[in-house]
């Protein structure tokens, strides 16, 4: 199956008015689990940068983790449905989960470039610390050719050194940065917290919570792993 058709099937119509610049922000991430921190993003990086619609993309075979153990894509997949359902202006694809091989952003942007006509704008929101590397990630120099970047930062973050490494690179990164309170939240916290049987209530939503009740999700095996967002 060829990556145009996988888009197809999974993601949502946009650019139909060729008269007018439709703005698509991309949330890409493990979700292990989602929690307020990433629908907070999200929807302040909707407000800021007058998106459209925010598309949460749950990483399939995370490029950075394949030699952590992750939470089932389908999982993952699961809670981040529940988790967005509530707003119109997210939507959640298997696009990710369903391609096989390792997730490289580059590939995803590639593919939605492909998808979507070029009355469609391309913005991939991600954490500072993640901006910070991504001059390291697989083919960066097409990923900055691909979309503008929002970077989310938590309140006191000092910038000086994402914006000194990114001017560093080389590459053509469009920036854009936005301050998150809510980002103390954390999946690795939450995944320590449910493993020791303390309350998540108010770090995620409560149809998650419900979802990591009902399947179990979180024993002692995995709550060490970290994560960025």
């Amino acid at each position: 199956m060829t990556s145009a058709h996988i888009c197809d099937a999974v993601l949502p119509e946009l650019g139909a008015d060729t008269d007018r610049e439709y703005r698509l922000g991309i949330m890409g991430g493990t979700f292990d689990p989602i929690h307020y921190g990433h629908l907070v993003t999200a929807e302040q990086a909707r407000e800021a940068l007058d998106l459209d619609l925010v598309l949460f993309m749950p990483a399939g075979v995370p490029a950075f983790k394949q030699d952590q153990q992750v939470t089932s894509a389908e999982d993952r997949y699961a809670m981040t449905v529940l988790a967005t359902a509530a707003n119109a202006a997210f939507d959640a694809s298997r696009f990710e989960i369903d391609r096989p091989g390792v997730t490289y952003t580059v590939d995803t942007l590639t593919a939605l470039r492909e998808r979507y006509p070029d009355n469609v704008k391309l913005f991939f929101i991600t954490g500072a610390d993640a901006i910070l590397d991504i001059v390291t990630w697989h083919n960066a120099g097409r990923i900055a050719e691909l979309a503008t970047l929002i970077a989310a930062t938590r309140p006191g973050y000092h910038i000086d050194q994402v914006r000194d490494r990114i001017e560093a690179s080389g590459f053509n990164f469009d920036v854009r940065y936005i301050e998150i309170p809510a980002l103390a939240i954390s999946s690795t916290n939450i995944r320590r917290r449910v493993a020791k049987g303390k309350s998540v209530r108010y770090l995620t939503s409560e149809s998650v919570i419900g979802y990591i009740r009902k399947h179990g999700l979180y024993n002692s095996s995995v709550v060490e792993r970290t994560d960025v967002l």
